[in-house]
């Protein structure tokens, strides 16, 4: 690797954790670079393959983040990290998904592990996380008219924070000798309940809110009314089903274990994050 100038290219750039992820590694002396489709240092296209090698110039690691809602991808992901490899970039990082190696057939996630750990030019780490916070402040599960509706059958999750993500992804990126064949299971210290989180919520935001344990069935169905591809159904009957059955996230300590720092609690993030459900300024 290029010890002198490190590029790390971050897909997903302008996302959750790659937003986050380049802040930290701009601040430890690596010069990230931020991909996506738009608002990001370069454009980076899943389906345009003509704007990989511009992405991938001068780089020598990689912060991979594989298509959003879509469940086959594992050709696509590996025709560009054969690019990757010939453009030089010798470690990289997968945000994967917790439990990845138990995924349903017909979802690709363990797919590229087990596609990044046959590559003998490169070293790997891979990032298993829990359900992200955040899902709870923005779009994917909001509280509407003072309810968070989802399925989990009183079930709990071990939800984690995307900085603390983030923070472990850094990590790896600056030292990846040290992370090299790695997997981390990126949990909160606490495993809740749906109906604690809204709890927590409403206690810091001063507002009522209450939790709908929907049918799983039931909610699967709004998704796809709402406009998700029937494809990505496996996938969130997976990620639901997991929490239904018991098998959601538990704490596993590896957030501190990798940056020397205890995971967030969600009350942590709840508090950071009050005017989500307050519509105050911060």
């Amino acid at each position: 690797m290029n010890k002198e100038a490190p590029t790390a290219l971050v897909l997903g750039g302008t996302g959750r954790t790659g937003s986050l992820l380049a802040g930290a590694l701009a601040r430890r002396g690596i010069t990230p670079r931020t991909a996506a489709r738009r608002g990001a240092d370069v454009r980076f296209d899943w389906d345009d393959p003509a704007t990989h090698p511009d992405a991938l110039d001068g780089v020598d690691r990689l912060y991979l983040v594989t298509p959003v809602m879509r469940v086959r991808y594992a050709d696509q992901v590996a025709d560009f990290l054969d690019l990757a490899e010939t453009a030089g970039v010798r470690h990289v990082t997968f945000l994967s998904t917790y439990n990845a190696d138990q995924a349903p057939e017909g979802i690709d996630i363990a797919a590229v592990e087990a596609d990044l750990a046959s590559r003998r030019s490169v070293t790997h780490s891979v990032l298993r996380p829990a359900w992200v916070m955040q899902n709870f402040a923005d779009d994917h599960l909001p509280v509407v008219d003072g309810v968070i509706t989802a399925p989990s059958d009183g079930g709990t999750e071990a939800f984690v924070d995307a900085e603390d993500i983030a923070a472990v992804a850094a990590e790896t990126l600056l030292d990846p000798e040290a992370h090299a064949g790695a997997v981390y299971s990126l949990t909160g210290p606490e495993a809740l309940t749906f109906r604690e989180v809204a709890d927590t919520i409403a206690s810091v935001s001063g507002r009522p809110v209450s939790y709908d344990d929907i049918d799983q069935e039931a909610w699967i169905n709004g998704a796809l009314a709402a406009g998700v591809s029937a494809d990505y159904a496996v996938m969130l009957r997976w990620l639901t089903g997991a929490i239904v059955t018991g098998n959601g996230a538990t704490p596993t300590g590896d957030i501190e274990k990798v940056t020397g720092r205890p995971a967030t609690t969600f009350r942590e993030f709840a508090e950071r994050n009050a005017r989500a459900w307050t519509g105050e300024a911060s």
